[in-house]
């Protein structure tokens, strides 16, 4: 079995980082669940894929080997794409539980505190994260911390802006550039700096920082309903709700009215059925079709307009009632 880098103490997509020996995994080590891109119990068929095992940090990361739950065929699947190479990352959920705006912890790029204490809910495997050190951060009260670009968050608090040791200069005349960098955002309005949730006074890095980490999450979000769309569509290819060549096209159906409306339209469909179990009903015995089919003993019950079509389409029992009739066996029947 594969093992897997969990977490890291770089950079992640918050804008923050987590510090590996401070996270406390023994919650954790006492229910080692293994998700599917985070889904929880509350989300509709969520269930564990598997559990963790030989969870240790080493260097600095968080290291295990996912286990795939054998008894649950879509875990067996992700098992599969994880064991080809198909998927190759897996996540942490984290409970921030202390952070610092220590500038000795923090990296290039980072914009939000550095996370010194934290709890491990949960690991998940997931195909394509927000970057090379994704992860899900929790607040206290279980659910997924949404942060907006920029936005301050108690949970999770942006790193304050330094300040200026000496005083802004003036422009000294018409035409002069202006370098300071509280100022430099010449393109951007103080709506557009609203929007992404920072204020009037922020440079150019903090509001390029917002916006590359609005984009992973948009991405990242995308790239989320892609997997439920793709998990609802194989699903009902497995129950025979839609054929496999029907594939693509549920997707891109799922892509464009979203995976609820896909959902809805999938439990519609009635499951086909293999020709074994299908039971073939004659015309008149198919349900509906009015009288059970007659029975005769002997073959002059049987009224003339029928009798040639009894001869042509069911010899054996034309015979049979004509032995009946004249106590001999029937002639070879000619075409």
């Amino acid at each position: 079995m594969k093992e897997v880098i969990i977490s890291t103490e770089a950079v992640n997509s918050y804008g923050s980082r987590v510090l590996t020996d401070g996270i406390d995994l023994s919650q954790y080590e006492r229910n080692p669940v293994l998700l599917w891109m985070h889904r929880r119990s509350w989300e509709p068929g969520a269930m564990p894929i598997g559990k963790v095992e030989n969870l240790r940090v080493e260097d600095g990361k968080l290291i295990g080997t996912p286990v795939f739950d054998q008894n649950d065929d879509f875990a067996k699947r992700i098992e599969s794409k994880w064991e080809n190479g198909y998927l190759r990352m897996a996540s942490a959920g984290l409970e921030p539980i202390e952070t610092t705006p220590d500038p000795a912890l923090v990296l290039p790029g980072q914009t939000r505190e550095t996370v010194t204490r934290s709890k491990l809910v949960e690991v998940s495997i997931v195909d394509i994260g927000g970057n090379d050190e994704a992860l899900q951060l929790y607040g206290q009260e279980g659910k997924l911390l949404k942060l907006a670009a920029g936005e301050d968050s108690p949970g999770l608090p942006l790193l304050q802006e330094r300040k200026e040791a000496d005083p802004e200069p003036a422009n000294t005349g018409e035409g002069e550039e202006n370098n300071n960098p509280k100022i430099n955002l010449t393109k951007m309005t103080k709506e557009q700096l609203a929007l992404l949730g920072l204020p009037e006074t922020a440079t150019e890095e903090q509001a390029t920082a917002a916006l590359n980490l609005m984009k992973g999450r948009a991405d990242n979000a995308e790239q989320i309903q892609l997997a439920a769309v793709t998990q609802a569509v194989d699903q009902a290819v497995a129950e025979r709700r839609i054929l496999a060549e029907q594939r693509d096209h549920f997707i891109k159906l799922g892509k464009s009215a979203g995976v609820q409306m896909l959902r809805d339209t999938l439990s519609t469909m009635r499951p086909q059925q293999k020709p074994g179990e299908v039971i073939n009903l004659g015309k008149q015995s198919a349900p509906g079709a009015g009288e059970a089919p007659k029975t005769y003993t002997k073959l002059s019950e049987v009224p003339e307009a029928e009798r040639l079509e009894l001869r042509k389409n069911n010899p054996g029992e034309y015979m049979r009632l004509f032995k009946e009739e004249y106590g001999m066996e029937c002639p070879k029947l000619e075409d």
